[in-house]
């Protein structure tokens, strides 16, 4: 009887070996970028925020002050911006925190005081887009889409943000029509118009939809005329809403959200 030879195995179309996929890699950290779009596409700011951090000598690569516009990086390259790591990241991601008291938005804090870093734990290095201060709550988006980030608090987008307020009493109708006119002198910055609706059950509860994000901007107009903001929450950012999240809790956007926040500042 003949014996007939095995047939080979259909290969499987499709499915990387770890082989190929770690050429791949390699090849893609071999591979060149702009030293502007590496710092933009790794979520540090846009191209032309970092074309300013590049001229101003503050990004190092190597170890060394780079501070030629055209400057090529590869994507393993060690890259730093005043001192901090920035890492490249090919794909954007976006996340939403219903940000706690008590927390500091920002990356780091040299006085060792809890983050909104020490809360969503994600292994691509994101960015809080704006700033929410200590003792205020609510929507705080993270991405290290830098070019978005820059647009959602650039103040010629006037991206509506939503604030819950309580005051220490009732807001007075006069104070509010100043307030909501905009023109307020904020030691040298003027503010721009918002929209105030009151309780009217209770005068101290507020809520204020504002189209810029100056520093503490809600609390220093209260105190402005005589009132002391007891609580700030944000409800919500252009789009964006932390609505049914429980305070601390974190999640990724979802497609029709990144589209949606995306076509609000005029990007695909």
């Amino acid at each position: 009887m003949k014996h007939e030879k095995p047939k080979p195995k259909p290969k499987r179309l499709g499915k990387e070996t770890k082989q190929y996929k770690k050429e791949k890699k390699i090849n893609e950290l071999e591979q060149t970028v702009r030293l502007n779009k590496f710092i933009s596409d790794a979520g540090y700011t846009s191209r032309r925020k970092a074309d300013e951090l590049i001229e101003a000598g503050r990004v190092t690569v190597g170890g060394k002050v780079v501070t030629e516009h055209g400057t090529k990086v590869k994507k393993g390259d060690n890259v730093r911006v005043d001192g901090d790591s920035v890492g490249y990241e090919e794909k954007n991601v976006y996340y939403i925190l219903n940000k706690p008291k008590d927390t500091i938005t920002t990356t780091e804090d040299q006085f060792k005081r809890k983050t909104v870093m020490d809360i969503v734990r994600v292994r691509r290095r994101v960015y809080p887009v704006g700033r929410l201060d200590r003792n205020s709550t609510g929507t705080l988006i993270l991405t290290n889409d830098g070019e978005l980030a820059n647009r959602l608090t650039h103040p010629s987008y006037e991206i509506e943000r939503v604030y819950k307020v309580k005051l220490d009493k009732k807001l007075e109708i006069p104070h509010a029509k100043l307030i909501a006119k905009g023109g307020v002198d904020l030691d040298g910055e003027i503010t721009a118009p918002c929209e105030i609706f009151i309780d009217p059950k209770h005068g101290d509860n507020l809520t204020m939809s504002m189209y810029e994000g100056k520093n503490r901007e809600i609390r220093r107009l209260f105190e402005k005329f005589g009132y002391f903001v007891k609580k700030l929450d944000r409800k919500s950012y252009g789009c964006i809403s932390n609505s049914g999240m429980a305070r601390g809790e974190y999640r990724q956007l979802n497609k029709n959200e990144i589209t949606a926040l995306r076509k609000l500042v005029g990007l695909r």
